[in-house]
């Protein structure tokens, strides 16, 4: 892996929170993810399921974690299969993690091989009332793959099929989207290195750049500092296209006079950051670019102060949408009637602002989180506000990812990253 070591403090503390929210003489089992084919001999670069990381630090594919916090035998309430490493494999693929080094990456210390898992499966299933499978259950999740959790659970319950199901999910969304002090310091990690990208291609844009020559020296940064690349697909927008939502081509030539919007962040250690900026080609906002570029900037602030525990996710965004409302007025681009007469169900800013304004961050860059619970402290969400004006031939979205603090506004993540339009303006122009 690229990136340090990972105290296993972490990964101890997040099995015995995961443990004491299990039902007594339960069994929970975790799966890696598979090693996906694109065709021939290719594959698609690994990603650990994000869960055994959570809860393992284990950063291969073949691993199996179990807890079984009530059993019997005590080297057997924490497990851990692992593919066994040779020295073939050591050739051709590079080392794995030999029994001692996953000892030390996640503290468990009853480790496995794969081919000892049936035997040692069966002995510790005829101990166990409950089974906890893990199916993926997040609001945004719409998987047409069967993964390699889905296939283990399929035989885990036609092998023993008089046990009791449970499902991890609930138990992982509440957990993960609280972080510990060791995730949010891996997350401004991840930050910092955006911030790196970001102020090089400052420097880097001038009219007639390419967006995927924008979006390589992004990722020369991301990696030469220990990232794997971006988080999610790289947004590199200029011009019209920063008023397609999601916009992913990034092959258009950046024009004189046009803006560009950046939805671009690195990930550290499998833990994601998410930054929207907006910058001018030129190098000089236009007063009316400079103008739509404060009001969003003025909502983002607004919105941030309001992310305090206790906050419920749907009333914030009504709030922000009255925000938005006043800004879109000042801007002419919304008049009274268009207030007074509008759809409540789709008030009339969406037709600017058609998208949420936070979402929760971390593992997964919309990471685990309960939304109609109410917000908590150590929480990281998005703030990410936008104004989208396709008449006008630009869009404007600026985005930081904040952790909510027991008290006062939240604590932002990407606070030394450059966000006002002068300063901008300032160091394009240095």
């Amino acid at each position: 892996m690229k990136y340090l070591p990972i105290d296993n403090k972490l990964f101890i503390k997040n099995r015995a929170k995961f443990s004491a929210k299990m039902k007594p003489n339960s069994l929970a089992i975790f799966n890696s993810n598979d090693i996906y084919p694109i065709s021939a001999d290719s594959t698609m670069p690994f990603e650990q399921h994000r869960d055994i990381f959570y809860l393992s630090g284990v950063d291969q594919e073949e691993s199996i974690l179990v807890l079984f916090p009530d059993c019997p035998k005590e080297k057997h309430r924490e497990i851990l299969f692992l593919k066994e490493t040779n020295e073939h494999i050591a050739i051709w693929e590079g080392e794995k993690l030999t029994k001692e080094a996953a000892f030390k990456t996640s503290g468990i210390k009853t480790v496995y091989w794969l081919q000892d898992m049936g035997k040692i499966m069966f002995e510790i299933m005829t101990q166990c009332d409950t089974i906890y499978i893990n199916t993926n259950e997040h609001y945004r999740a719409n998987v047409e793959t069967e993964t390699r959790e889905d296939r283990f659970t399929k035989w885990l319950k036609e092998k023993y099929p008089a046990h009791a199901v449970a499902k991890s999910n609930p138990i992982l969304q509440r957990l993960r989207s609280v972080k510990d002090d060791i995730e949010i310091e891996l997350m401004q990690h991840a930050c910092n290195i955006t911030e790196k990208g970001f102020r090089r291609i400052l420097s880097f844009v001038k009219p007639n750049v390419w967006e995927y020559e924008i979006e390589a020296e992004f990722m020369h940064e991301f990696l030469r500092n220990r990232s794997k690349g971006f988080a999610y697909t790289p947004i590199i927008a200029s011009g019209n296209n920063a008023n397609v939502l999601h916009y992913i081509e990034n092959n258009q030539q950046c024009k004189a006079g046009d803006l560009i919007l950046f939805d671009v962040a690195a990930e550290y250690a499998n833990y994601s950051s998410d930054l929207s900026r907006t910058i001018p080609i030129s190098g000089t906002f236009t007063k009316r670019q400079k103008d739509v570029y404060n009001a969003v900037n003025r909502v983002k602030n607004e919105a941030t102060k309001m992310l305090t525990p206790g906050t419920i996710w749907a009333d914030y965004h009504v709030e922000v949408g009255k925000i938005m409302t006043s800004e879109l007025l000042g801007l002419g681009l919304l008049d009274k009637s268009d207030v007074k007469n509008e759809n409540p169900d789709w008030p009339a800013y969406k037709k600017y602002f058609m998208h949420g304004t936070s979402h929760h961050i971390g593992l997964d860059t919309h990471d685990y989180g309960i939304l109609t619970e109410p917000m908590q402290a150590n929480m990281v969400f998005t703030v990410e506000p936008g104004i989208y004006i396709p008449d006008e031939g630009f869009g404007i979205r600026l985005e930081d990812d904040v952790v909510i603090q027991k008290t006062g506004e939240p604590f932002n993540l990407m606070q030394n990253i450059p966000i006002e339009a002068d300063e901008i303006e300032d160091l394009m122009n240095s």
